[in-house]
């Protein structure tokens, strides 16, 4: 790891975690006392693919796959305080995914291991860790067992004060959650019998985060509702933060409580059972509140002008949609007719579609329930970065839609037919593609798709 801001010498740290070091449980850490919070191990090859977002109505930076998952997300509260992990094999990658997100965290840590099996007088992995040091390393963490050993066996105190000894950068400690380390006394225990200068917990920090205080720990269920209003705070995913509460629980998930945070499916529902529903409810509604009031600011995605917008059928009169003003808009400017190009994601079937313009391609970041909605949210997106009129309810007559269609009430068959085209959207095949281009023909209403998936 590199760090011009982080010192590692005499620090506890919550470790690395699978599923377990999100931003909740990073911030729960540092609030109990943790003076260093880990991410969980992120793999170079699918952040090489995210997109940096600062996100205003969390307050975060987010780093978004291209289905639109994040990835990574961290705050100002935890910048000179949290370590990216990377798992890496490709010097390359691991430089573009440092350069990604080496401005938003205080220090990015390499994970790796011993290439060979560890010699009697540990031979190999000295040699190794004077290598890494040579590097520029500000510092090496090191977990005492081997590859083959799993929690349940004891730690070898010996090899962690083998490589603390070999190098003079800090070496900070880690796996003895199971049986050294109960509270935040302990920890410096077991910095002595390591002779590590620092020390990181995991499964101790995971089971009650508050052994990082002096006055820890705390009873289980505060801790948990600590952790679950930082989960609603910045929407984390709840099944994420579901199972973050399992792991607190412990033996205990099989009580009244556990039973009902394992049936629970949303935040909502989670803050019920551990009774956080009005916290969780205000703090819904605080977030919606933000959202409705951020202007529409239009980003870069690689070469696709995107924008976070959603098609509002009531907001438009019955006859009148976003691509028939793009559509008419193209034809006055003596343009191609716009090009639409829809996918659908697999894992909940919605669409996103990108429309071409000029040679220039526009795109809402949010997904639709259809596919014809989609490909009226990029035609928002396309009118409003270019200042054309969209042809929303109140908008000043601009011309571009006869008032005969603006005003004509709609046909109740196309009514019917355009929900049969709906829901026939709907059985289509998952991550499908298409391309469409706008037709005129307003006898078939603005959004009648000449063929299967295609629409005007």
């Amino acid at each position: 790891m590199t760090a011009s801001r982080l010192s590692f010498r005499n620090i506890t740290a919550l470790a690395p975690m699978v599923r377990v070091g999100t931003l909740p449980m990073r911030l729960l850490a540092l609030d109990y006392g943790a003076d260093v919070v880990y991410c969980e191990e992120l793999i170079d090859i699918k952040m090489a693919q995210c997109r940096r977002v600062v996100n205003d109505v969390l307050g975060t930076v987010d780093f978004v796959a291209p289905d639109d998952r994040v990835m990574f997300r961290t705050c100002e509260r935890e910048k000179d305080r949290v370590v990216f992990q990377m798992g890496t094999a490709d010097p390359d990658r691991a430089l573009t995914v440092a350069q990604l997100v080496e401005k938003d965290v205080a220090a990015i840590d390499v994970n790796m291991g011993c290439p060979k099996e560890y010699s009697t007088k540990l031979d190999d992995t000295v040699s190794l860790v004077q290598r890494i040091e040579r590097t520029g390393v500000a510092a090496i963490a090191v977990h005492g067992r081997l590859k083959e050993e799993r929690p349940r066996h004891p730690l070898h105190f010996d090899y962690i004060q083998a490589v603390a000894q070999a190098v003079s950068i800090p070496v900070i400690a880690n796996g003895g959650s199971l049986d050294l380390v109960k509270s935040q006394g302990d920890i410096e225990v077991f910095r002595k019998a390591t002779g590590a200068s620092s020390v990181m917990l995991a499964r101790a920090a995971m089971w009650n985060a508050s052994v990082f205080s002096e006055g820890g720990p705390l009873p289980v269920e505060r801790v948990m509702e600590d952790y679950l209003k930082y989960a609603i705070r910045y929407e984390n995913h709840a099944l994420n933060a579901k199972y973050c509460l399992c792991q607190m629980l412990r033996d205990k998930v099989e009580s009244p409580l556990g039973k009902q945070v394992q049936a629970a499916q949303t935040l909502a529902e989670i803050s019920k059972a551990l009774g956080l529903q009005e916290f969780c409810r205000q703090t819904q509604e605080q977030l919606q509140a933000r959202r409705e009031v951020q202007p529409d600011r239009p980003i870069l995605d690689g070469d696709v002008t995107t924008m976070a917008v959603k098609f509002e059928r009531r907001e438009y009169p019955p006859t009148v949609t976003p691509k028939m003003f793009l559509l008419e808009w193209s034809r006055k400017e003596k343009l191609e007719q716009p090009l639409y190009q829809t996918v659908q994601r697999s894992q909940d079937r919605a669409f996103q579609s990108v429309v071409t313009v000029a040679d220039k391609k526009y795109k809402s970041s949010l997904w639709e329930k259809s596919k014809k909605f989609a490909e009226q949210a990029a035609a928002i997106v396309c009118l409003r970065v270019l200042g054309v009129p969209e042809g929303r309810i109140g908008e000043e007559d601009s011309g571009l839609v006869c008032k005969r269609k603006r005003e004509s009430a709609p046909d109740s068959g196309a009514v019917k037919e355009s929900k049969k085209r709906i829901g026939a959207d709907g059985q289509q095949g998952a991550q499908h593609c298409c391309s469409t281009a706008a037709n005129g023909d307003a006898k078939n209403g603005a959004d009648t798709p000449p063929k299967e998936l295609s629409s005007n």
